[in-house]
């Protein structure tokens, strides 16, 4: 479980004071509860997501066990060092929008004909309740060839969970090379 605190000020001065002691500034937030200013310990963080299972986790903050998803995130344009993380509370039976990742698996058969394989949506926005959120969306690319692309449309989706993206947008193509 993440362990976090509670930030009790809000001022520019109090969030480079936690940033230079190695915190993650965060924004917790739900659909009818009250928004928590919370910090975490960065490489705490960081090290947490890399190794979760599901794409909902706990965190405690000063006692207080909440679960959450990550919904955004900033990155410093220059050091790509993480700034800030948006963390939506997942409420159990309310319907709201996810982003769920998207993982290929096997070697597409147009690599072979000098193609590359491109990943046009990494993260594809998705409506269902947290009982029905789905950990990624896996998509196998060994028969895609030079040209060929797996569509929004193409994804099989579990019961529950709807993709309000244009059926026509691309998930994962390869493209030819120059």
């Amino acid at each position: 479980m993440l362990e976090g605190i509670i930030r009790d000020s809000m001022t520019k001065q109090a969030t480079k004071t936690l940033r230079r002691n190695g915190y993650l500034i965060a924004n917790i937030y739900g659909k009818g509860l009250e928004n928590v200013a919370a910090a975490f310990k960065r490489n705490e963080f960081i090290k947490f997501l890399r190794n979760k299972e599901t794409l909902a986790f706990d965190v405690n903050l000063d006692g207080t066990v909440i679960k959450v998803v990550v919904q955004e995130y900033q990155k410093c344009p220059l050091t790509s060092e993480l700034l800030h993380v948006d963390l939506m509370v997942a409420q159990p039976g309310v319907l709201t929008s996810y982003k769920i990742p998207v993982k290929t698996t096997g070697i597409a058969k147009g690599l072979k004909n000098k193609g590359l394989l491109m990943t046009h949506t990494k993260r594809v926005p998705v409506k269902c309740t947290y009982e029905n959120l789905p950990n990624n969306i896996t998509l196998d690319v060994t028969k895609l060839d030079t040209g060929d692309n797996i569509l929004i449309r193409d994804l099989t989706l579990p019961a529950g969970v709807t993709c309000f993206l244009d059926p026509r947008v691309p998930v994962v193509g390869v493209i030819k090379a120059k």
